[in-house]
């Protein structure tokens, strides 16, 4: 809470003030310290400025100034009687007691893309966020908190970036996180095995004057290169504390956090204020601007923003930081114009621009700080190694053959390894099943629990361990640095279809799942691009579809499974490139900018990171069995039970009644062999199952989920799909493994001790029960190829189309990919059928 929120009459006590520079230094005079009380008085007319009662003085303060002073009305304090006057408003009549775990520290991760920022989150706040060898896995803040030595940190990890200038939308986030919500200290997260790049973060966090910790991460690699780096001496220089860490192992993790709450509280003797030297000119034009910007009615702005970043911004053109300035500054105009002529002038004699001359000084800065701590050694380094891999991975001769391959092998150990448990699970559902029919007496809830939710959960949760190889691989991938190598290498194909590499990188991830890929795409920054790049992502195979495959397949297909599973999602990439390509010439009609993509070293995945990432994916979708599989399940299995059929149930009475007194007719009129009994006996019992079947199916056609899938099932005849099929792609709009959920409801066993069959068996077996197509196969390897595009093209899930509502911040444009991807699969899916129908496939 801040004071701010507080309504006349309230009274808080000051728990943190925050801000900066000659406003901070102004409010701590008037009185405003931690645990101090306040009360709020009076407002003015127009609710700004709000008069406060502090220390027994009438100050008026801003609405923006009280913004920045954090309170709280439930602090613990006892009463001094001996000094106790009798006014609460006088606090030398309180003696304030703070207890440690009321501190609160707001920390800010930043640090370039594959630092090792969310790696430190993770273990730190015992998170479990994405992270890999690549750039680009965060795409928004990620906030935890947890307790360390009695203080509540309060963790937020912003997106990767290599500055904080305003060309890309992470840059910019990044920048308004830390302008906007003043974090007490800015936890800058360094790769030191590549210093130079990531020290220019640094020195523009120096520009903004703001307390700063530099963690030193994936020190073990620095270690093992043979380098030299003098860091006490260089943190001395720069006025900055630093700590070495090695994220993926927690090294340093508690180290880092004793030096955060060491410079949080003004304890620690590196910390000084200190700026960098850009030379004569430069350091003059700063000063000139400093003066137009300190003035007393600038000071709503110059309280948050070091003025003295402002002036550099403004020497850069930076046009936010001048819109920030038009806002909130009365004299722009006047700032505008110094930081115009200053510009000019100095442009003129380097013959260059602002920007590049900053940034060179900046480097050159950079350059020298590390001549006088750090030695490079004449080992051969990661980079060298990575570079001499390279040459194969991503050659012109073996970089796409290798990445098919290891995309193959991925899809063959799925099934090759994965049909072990799987089977052990199938096995031990079924037993499940037959012990709750036999246990349980016949009726709503044996059916609910049995057909609804074993039939229905169950069917999906045995494909958990093909689930987990499958995240198992792109874990690896990831965190072996080959993922961003799989962007590179197609970037020159991406170009073909008007996108570039940086959008395969949300492609890759919707692998995992759609919704974070679809977040991803706020690292690109042409706004075209990013749209065309959303729209596609859906053709990416996510794991929500997986077990519709592996059904499907594991039915129909049984050999090359893997094979054509590759095929499945190599036709997902290839249609979305058709799809990207189409648009880009229609509908997004720009020119690509141009994009570098950064390839980081190859590094050696650790089994323990490998393991926890796959795990923390599985648990994801064991939550989802439990929650959105579970609800779909119960649902179709209630609209499958009614209305329950009564009169079905009474026909088959009288069906099996007439049979059972044949069979008693048979007996009396012909004495026969034991043998010959017994065969009467099995001739009825096959008999009273047709009938039961026919019931049952008579039952589902006539309820409320057979009314719907006869509703549309014209829609979808040509393609092959029966009403059943036709319903379980309608469900699957929640989710996709509702599909296979509903599939295990719909396809039930009919017999009264349950069935060991598996589910694609009983797909397998299905066939016509009334028609012009009666006693035929319901599904045929044909309509199950036409079924298994259709799964991959169509409609995406709910949370995909809210997150593209969410992304765009309209309407149409989820709709539009809804019903352009449907429509799509319903040809793609019609052409296969009839296609292969006319072929004689």
């Amino acid at each position: 809470m801040t004071l701010a929120e507080l309504k006349r009459g309230d009274k808080a006590y000051i728990t943190k003030v925050k801000g900066r520079g000659a406003f901070r230094k102004r409010i701590i005079e008037m009185g405003f310290v931690t645990g101090k009380q306040v009360i709020v008085t009076k407002e003015a007319p127009m609710r700004d400025p709000i008069q406060y009662n502090i220390m027994g003085y009438e100050v008026s303060l801003r609405r923006s100034e009280a913004s920045l002073i954090e309170v709280t009305q439930n602090l613990d304090f006892k009463l001094d009687s001996e000094n106790y006057n009798g006014t609460l408003e006088l606090e030398s009549a309180l003696n304030i007691v703070q207890h440690p775990h009321g501190k609160v520290i707001n920390v800010a991760l930043v640090g370039n893309p594959n630092c090792g920022k969310t790696t430190i989150f993770n273990f730190a706040s015992h998170s479990k966020e994405k992270v890999g060898n690549y750039g680009g896995i965060t795409v928004d803040a990620k906030l935890a908190t947890f307790k360390h030595r009695g203080y509540t940190f309060k963790l937020v990890d912003l997106p990767g970036t290599y500055s904080i200038t305003s060309y890309s939308p992470e840059e910019l986030y990044v920048r308004d996180h830390i302008i906007n919500e003043l974090p007490d200290v800015i936890l800058n997260v360094v790769d030191t095995t590549n210093l130079e790049r990531n020290l220019y973060l640094t020195t523009q966090l120096i520009d903004m004057d703001m307390k700063v910790v530099l963690a030193l991460n994936m020190w073990d690699e620095f270690v093992t290169s043979g380098d030299n780096f003098d860091y006490d001496t260089l943190s001395k220089m720069l006025g900055i504390p630093m700590v070495h860490t090695v994220g993926s192992k927690g090294n340093g993790i508690g180290r880092l956090f004793n030096k955060i709450i060491d410079v949080y509280e003004d304890d620690d003797p590196i910390v000084r204020h200190f700026h960098i030297n850009y030379g004569n000119p430069i350091e003059k034009a700063i000063k000139n601007l400093q003066e137009k910007i300190n003035q007393p009615e600038n000071i709503t702005l110059t309280s948050r923003i070091s003025p003295r970043y402002l002036a550099l911004k403004l020497l850069e053109k930076d046009s936010q930081e001048m819109e920030r300035v038009k806002k909130y500054c009365p004299n722009a105009s006047e700032i505008f114009w110094v930081a115009s002529q200053e510009a000019e002038t100095i442009e003129r004699d380097r013959k260059d621009n602002m920007e590049t001359i900053i940034t060179d000084a900046k480097y050159g800065f950079i350059a020298g700080g590390l001549k006088e701590t750090f030695r490079a050694s004449k080992r051969i380094n990661k980079f060298q190694r990575s570079k001499l891999i390279d040459t194969f991975v991503t050659g012109k001769l073996l970089s796409y053959p290798i990445f098919l391959f290891f995309m193959w092998l991925t899809f063959q150990a799925t099934f090759a390894i994965g049909n072990y448990p799987m089977q052990w699970i199938t096995d031990f559902i079924s037993w499940l099943g037959v012990m709750l029919t036999k246990i349980l007496p016949p009726g709503i809830f044996r059916d609910l629990l049995v057909d609804g939710i074993i039939g229905g959960v169950g069917g999906v949760i045995v494909f958990l361990p093909n689930i987990l190889i499958l995240f198992f691989f792109i874990t690896l991938m990831e965190a072996s640095g080959y993922m961003a190598r799989i962007a590179f290498i197609v970037d020159k194909l991406m170009h073909k279809i008007g996108l570039h590499g940086k959008s395969f990188v949300p492609m890759l991830m919707g692998f995992g799942c759609n919704v974070p890929a679809i977040m991803a795409t706020r690292t690109i920054e042409n706004k075209n691009d990013r749209l065309v790049t959303m729209l596609i992502i859906p053709f990416m195979s996510c794991s929500a579809r997986y077990p519709v495959y592996v059904l499907i397949i594991s039915a129909f297909f049984p050999y090359y499974q893997g094979t054509i599973l590759f095929g499945i999602y190599l036709f997902g990439i290839f249609l979305a490139g058709i799809i990207a390509w189409i648009f880009k010439k229609t509908l997004f009609k720009v020119n690509t900018l141009p994009f570098v993509m950064e390839l980081p070293p190859y590094r050696m995945p650790r089994p323990k990171s490998v393991l926890k990432q796959t795990w923390f994916k599985g648990e994801q979708y064991l939550k989802k069995m439990g929650s959105v599989i579970l609800l779909a399940s119960i649902i179709i299995w209630a609209l499958g039970y009614f209305p329950t059929g009564k009169k079905y149930e009474n026909e088959f009475d009288v069906q099996k009644s007439n049979l059972e007194a044949s069979f008693q007719q048979k007996l009396h009129e012909d004495v026969s062999s034991p043998e010959t009994v017994k065969m009467l006996e099995t001739e009825k019992q096959h008999q009273i199952q047709v009938y039961k079947a026919e019931m049952e199916a008579k039952k589902q056609e006539n309820s409320m989920i057979g009314r719907i899938g006869h509703f549309i099932e014209p829609l979808i005849k040509p393609l092959g799909f029966d009403w059943k099929m036709g319903v379980s792609l309608l469900a699957g709009g929640a989710a996709k493994e509702v599909v296979v959920s509903t599939m295990g409801v719909l396809y039930s066993p009919t017999n009264d001790q349950g069935s060991k069959e598996s589910l694609p068996e009983r797909l397998k077996e299905q066939v016509y029960k009334s028609g012009p197509k009666k006693g035929e196969k319901v599904y045929t390897p044909l309509i199950a190829m036409g079924f298994l595009l259709f799964v991959l093209i169509y409609f995406p899930c709910i949370a995909v189309v809210a997150a593209i509502k969410n992304e765009t911040g309209k309407w149409k444009w989820p709709l539009f990919l809804a019903v352009y991807t449907t429509a799509l699969a319903w040809l793609v899916a019609f052409v296969v059928y009839q296609g292969g129908t006319l072929l004689g496939l």
